[in-house]
């Protein structure tokens, strides 16, 4: 537009934003360009103020008002510690002088990012299902083609990039059902049962979220190890759910004790109701591999005391000491007899994240949920739907780890001697990492049955336990920061999961390739020994 009745383009109101911006910014405004005094006027002023009295607004959302829940949470795997990582990595690249020249991120169990190859039939069944017009290369094999075309033609329109129903792409459920069934030995699966999810921790929050009810001594209480993993507690946190710790057996393996879940259970009842189990099986972070007996035990007890038990198996895959094997909680609880099998309410867990495919990034997982009531079951597909789906291209991958290449198909060979060479891998650098560990003083590390963790226990000095108090840390904290500031290495401190009062450890993963790990753990021990003299 032409020049306003202001005298500058776009009339006064434009005059006046522009004026007031200038005030807002500490700067004289320019005017017309007229000669003399620039003059103001009375809109340009009365805006200048309403400015400035909206950049000193306070903000609607802060500590205080946020919701309390959500600020209760803390999820350790990702927490200060890996912040302070970040902010080294930083330093590094801009080229400022550390004793090191790389961090270590040993915190978690992202096995792709710690070099892992990922397994090629899954890989090449993703491909063809993110872009059909592979299917008619001759690079691909006919088994992982007859695969993608069966997943596509679940899918709305053939197409990876549609919604699917909440529970998830029909055709994968029938076959984690059929997977189900040959791992337990024909204990029969309903895909009806079977939800497909965002990896496990999707399913764990989902069937949390439908759990918990009531309040005051009534409000539900939630059963989990200690050591846990730290999605469980947050998971509590979030929903306001009280949080009930039974202890594993540190001096047995990290055995799970019913005598010590019924002393939680117990102690429980005065203020809360304690109506879920959570098991973790193989551990994290602990390794130990639960035996037969022991889970026998665990569903005896769910089922005397009315518990609702939750399975989280997605480790299922590494188990690597002599004389210890994978027991589902599905099969034992089938083969207790009908009186446990009808009866007792199981949420079991499964993931692509972990086991030899370590695909954390596709987000791929499943849970079965048997015994629950057929009301409940339509309130769990509402819940579920809110979200919409899983990622399918996830929900593609999982249909992998649960169907992959059979004997006789062309894909087999190669298959089986992909995921072997991961399985072999991780159980050497399993006892490659206990074995170097108990050798260095001051530290002690159970045998690595499973998982893909060590979690050992640390003696922390007096004089470092007072140093971390008077920085506001916990001891481990203190010890695994030092850690990092001076080699490098990112583990996580044993207060993120739990663990006994007095007692001190750190999480790290046994991901990185063999060489790197005898480097990390020579530096471990170098830093260790050095901390104590140090401190002693």
């Amino acid at each position: 537009c032409g020049r306003g009745p202001g005298g500058c383009r776009g009339g006064r109101t434009d005059m006046a934003l522009r004026c007031a911006a200038s005030l807002a910014a500490g700067r004289q405004p320019r005017g017309p360009r007229r000669e003399g005094t620039v003059r103001w006027s009375s809109a340009a002023k009365a805006s200048a103020v309403k400015i400035n009295e909206k950049a000193s607004r306070e903000k609607i959302l802060t500590l205080e008002s946020m919701n309390p829940q959500v600020k209760a949470v803390e999820y350790a795997v990702r927490g200060p510690i890996v912040l302070k990582a970040g902010e080294i990595e930083k330093e590094l690249r801009k080229g400022i002088k550390k004793p090191f020249t790389e961090v270590i991120k040993a915190n978690i169990g992202d096995a792709h990012a710690m070099g892992q190859r990922p397994i090629t039939f899954l890989r090449q069944v993703v491909a063809l299902c993110t872009y059909p017009n592979l299917l008619d290369s001759p690079s691909f094999p006919e088994d992982a083609k007859k695969r993608a075309r069966r997943i596509l033609q679940g899918c709305g329109g053939n197409s990876l990039g549609s919604y699917t129903a909440s529970q998830g792409i029909n055709c994968i459920r029938e076959d984690v059902a059929s997977y189900i069934e040959r791992r337990d030995g024909g204990v029969p699966a309903d895909p009806d049962n079977i939800y497909l999810t965002t990896g496990a921790s999707d399913g764990i929050s989902a069937i949390l979220k439908i759990l918990i009810s009531g309040g005051g001594k009534s409000r539900t209480g939630v059963m989990i190890p200690i050591p846990q993993y730290p999605l469980y507690s947050a998971a509590i946190s979030e929903l306001d759910a009280i949080q009930v710790n039974y202890y594993l057996d540190e001096e047995n393996c990290w055995a799970l004790n019913v005598n010590e879940l019924r002393r939680a259970l117990n102690e429980a009842k005065a203020y809360c109701n304690p109506k879920v189990l959570c098991i973790i099986n193989p551990g994290n972070p602990t390794g130990q591999v639960q035996n037969r007996k022991c889970i026998e035990d665990v569903i005896h007890f769910a089922w005397e005391e009315k518990l609702f038990l939750l399975a989280d198996e997605v480790y299922q895959d590494n188990v690597y000491s002599e004389g210890c094997q994978f027991h589902s909680f599905k099969k034992i609880l089938y083969e207790m007899g009908p009186e446990y099998y009808n009866n007792v309410e199981l949420a079991s867990f499964h993931s692509t994240s972990k086991g030899y495919m370590g695909e954390c990034g596709y987000r791929g997982g499943y849970m079965e949920v048997i015994n629950l009531h057929p009301e409940i079951k339509g309130q769990l597909v509402k819940l579920l739907s809110v979200r919409l789906c899983p990622p399918v291209s996830g929900q593609a991958a999982m249909d992998i780890v649960v169907n992959p290449p059979v004997p006789g198909e062309e894909s087999y060979a190669q298959f089986i001697k992909e995921k072997e060479s991961v399985l072999n891998n991780l159980a050497k650098k399993a006892k490659l990492t206990e074995d170097m560990f108990n050798k260095i003083p001051g530290v002690q590390c159970n045998p690595l049955q499973g998982a893909m963790y060590a979690f050992p226990r640390i003696f922390i000095p007096s004089k470092a336990i007072e140093e971390a108090k008077a920085h506001k840390m916990a001891p481990d904290m203190f010890y695994c920061m030092k850690l990092l500031e001076e080699t490098g290495i990112c583990v996580v401190p044993g207060s993120g999961f739990g663990q006994r009062e007095g007692t001190y450890h750190f999480r790290m993963t046994i991901l990185p390739p063999v060489e790197k790990l005898k480097i990390l753990l020579e530096k471990v021990k170098d830093f260790h020994i050095k901390f104590l003299e140090k401190y002693a």
